[in-house]
């Protein structure tokens, strides 16, 4: 547990770079556990801190960090939240993705979804077995809490590893990953996806989830996954209530000072409904998208998300009013 937080505050074209992309900010809000936040010049923190907060992140997956990069989903399930059952064919969904303007496609085969149970790993491994080998000319991802899946991917040419328990679940996964030259995304949860909703509690969201991210990654470090390798995720709607999200939402652009490139996965998830009104998970497009751009303008490097055209075409135009945007 570190004894300040900082939390920049992206300003209109002036400051300094947030982790070296467009974004700039000039202040940084100083909170404090029990204490009362503070605003104060960027430019009289410590050293190391403006150091973590301004450092250029290095590239991930082939994929320059100085933009929000759009991660497109293809779950090969039954039964995920969104969008199980519903890709009859996932080689040609992967190639509609990847042509709709997905920096990557990340592929899973066993839901997270809250109360989902665990798939055990021959059924997994069968979801996947047809698409392995065959998605030549795509820049994919594996997201996986398996070991042995992982490996099997990295060796079918899986360009990242995104494991929802960062790196928890599966005891040979550290070490498996400190062998392989990939980048991890690292994501905090609460509990297991089967009981995670069952009455998550915080002394503070944002700063709770601050401080786990901050000690895994210091983990995997020591265990041989260097920092230069590794995204976070707070994990959005992983044992956490609407207040928790929120509290994260409002309090992104804190998770700079990790140090690491971000990423939000936040697409059609039920706090959309919360906030809006009760809608089915592919009605919630609108909501998706707003969350997208929030996320970009909070400076978040890769965007995880199932409506990938949509989400392409709102970051081409926020770039656009965005002036200094590349």
């Amino acid at each position: 547990m570190v004894s300040a937080y900082y939390r920049p505050i992206v300003s209109e074209g002036e400051g300094l770079s947030l982790a070296g992309g467009p974004l700039r900010f000039a202040r940084v809000e100083v909170r404090r556990r029990g204490g009362t936040p503070a605003l104060v010049a960027a430019g009289t923190l410590p050293d190391p801190v403006l150091a973590r907060l301004t450092a250029p992140r290095p590239a991930m997956a082939g994929l320059a960090m100085d933009r929000p990069r759009v991660m497109g989903i293809l779950n090969v399930t039954p039964d995920s939240f969104s969008d199980g059952g519903r890709h009859g064919d996932p080689l040609a969904a992967a190639r509609g993705l990847a042509m709709a303007g997905a920096d990557i496609v990340d592929i899973g085969a066993e839901s997270t979804r809250p109360g989902a149970v665990e798939v055990d790993l021959g059924t997994e491994r069968g979801r996947l077995a047809p698409l392995f080998g065959a998605l030549q000319g795509i820049r994919w991802s594996i997201d996986t809490r398996k070991a042995a899946i992982m490996a099997a991917a990295l060796d079918a040419g899986a360009a990242l590893v995104n494991d929802v328990s960062g790196l928890r679940h599966d005891a040979a996964a550290v070490a498996l990953l400190a062998g392989r030259d990939c980048p991890v995304v690292v994501m905090h949860a609460q509990g297991s996806p089967e009981t995670m909703q069952a009455d998550p509690r915080y002394d503070d969201a944002l700063l709770d989830v601050y401080d786990w991210l901050e000690a895994r990654i210091a983990a995997l470090e020591a265990a041989g996954i260097a920092r230069a390798r590794i995204i976070a995720d707070p994990g959005i709607g992983f044992g956490k209530g609407l207040e928790h999200n929120l509290a994260i939402l409002r309090g992104l652009t804190l998770f700079h000072g990790l140090g690491v490139p971000l990423l939000l996965g936040a697409s059609r998830k039920a706090l959309i409904s919360r906030l809006a009104g009760e809608v089915p998970a592919d009605a919630r497009l609108p909501g998706s998208l707003a969350l997208a751009l929030h996320g970009a303008a909070c400076g978040v490097q890769i965007l995880r998300v199932h409506d990938v055209a949509e989400t392409v075409q709102a970051l081409a135009v926020w770039r656009q009013l965005g002036g200094a945007l590349p």
